[in-house]
């Protein structure tokens, strides 16, 4: 029916049976030629047959795409990275943005050597692992373990667009709460949307102008930063503007807002609108740590921000934020930092 200078791979797709292309030019008796791209994934596009008829071509491409961009590390990069003191714990070895990506197609039957992250920000596409579909849509991403077989593409009749990146390294695991799912960004004031696609375009940009030691170990940085933007979705939006259907956090910025006072746990939890009982045990449930405790923290963490940049004495700082005398007050700073006032602001200073 056809000859290949590679094995052919035997597998079907909606009943036909395909053939993926290889790093050299596949030949069929068509006289139909092939010639593999570099980039993103590794299926192009598939030559379907049938009854020794060409049935269809293009139906499905790793890439192509209008406008799209990528970036792929190479090997050698990659092996430096590896072995670098800060990037050997997360790097990224490839990352793109496919708009409208038509026809876009991958499959994996050993699954990728890296963790694969697709954000989905206009269109529909999907995902299989294990036979498990699971479908994507605008605002939606997820994260594919690494060696885990799957399959993923855009939807037929709405495509989607995507930020890719694919990633590694020796602690590249502690993201697996987020693997093999799918997750939602919801489009809130809060979101923070742009801010997050800010972080691809920081790493792409940077890899994109060479692959110095300080622009991977940069780069390196920034993939934490966005991860963490994934994993963390409450946090990264907080930041900007605090939710006052969070409980916590409304009570935090209550406490933020009178640090020189000797607040109670009723005065918190009022704050919240809820009985201080029922308060303490959410708060210790969401923060670690009750709700007093938080307190005296952010006390410390503004006592020592007045002992580094101002020349208050420590007996003023003490009656500044609340304590009944200097005593009580080097008595806590010694509990939360392991030493005392005077001894911080010279070990601080200079």
């Amino acid at each position: 029916m056809y000859k290949m200078n590679k094995k052919m791979y035997n597998s079907t797709i909606y009943g036909f049976p395909y053939v993926l292309a290889m790093k050299k030019p596949i030949s069929v008796n068509y006289n139909i030629k092939y010639q593999r791209q570099p980039g993103h994934g590794v299926t192009n596009d598939l030559l379907f047959l049938q009854k020794n008829k060409l049935a269809a071509v293009m139906e499905y491409k790793k890439d192509g795409f209008s406008n799209q961009r990528s970036i792929v590390v190479p090997r050698s990069v990659q092996e430096m990275q590896a072995t670098n003191e800060l990037t050997r714990l997360l790097y990224v070895t490839d990352i793109g943005y496919y708009p409208n990506a038509v026809g876009h197609y991958r499959t994996r039957s050993e699954g990728s050597p890296q963790h694969i992250l697709i954000h989905c920000v206009d269109g529909e596409g999907w995902f299989s692992i294990n036979g498990s579909r699971q479908n994507v849509q605008k605002g939606q991403f997820f994260l594919l373990e690494a060696g885990v077989p799957h399959t993923y593409a855009a939807s037929r009749t709405n495509p989607w667009s995507i930020y890719w990146i694919h990633f590694t390294g020796q602690q590249s695991h502690v993201f697996r709460s987020m693997f093999n799912h799918v997750f939602e960004i919801t489009e809130t004031a809060e979101a923070r949307l742009q801010e997050r696609l800010a972080l691809f375009e920081e790493i792409f940009l940077n890899l994109e102008t060479g692959y110095s030691p300080d622009n991977l170990s940069y780069a390196s940085s920034c993939l934490w930063h966005l991860l963490a933007s994934y994993r963390y979705i409450v946090q990264f939006r907080t930041i900007k503007r605090i939710r006052h259907t969070d409980f916590a956090q409304t009570a935090i910025a209550y406490m933020r807002s009178h640090l020189g006072e000797r607040l109670t746990l009723d005065d918190i939890a009022r704050s919240a609108n809820y009985s201080p009982s029922h308060f303490g045990q959410l708060f210790l449930r969401h923060t670690g740590c009750t709700p007093l405790h938080y307190f005296n923290q952010l006390k410390i963490q503004r006592a020592c921000q007045l002992l580094d940049f101002t020349d208050a004495r420590i007996k003023e700082i003490a009656e500044q934020l609340g304590f009944f005398d200097q005593y009580h007050f080097t008595k806590a700073f010694v509990r939360y930092m392991g030493e005392t006032p005077s001894r911080y602001r010279k070990h601080r200073s200079g």
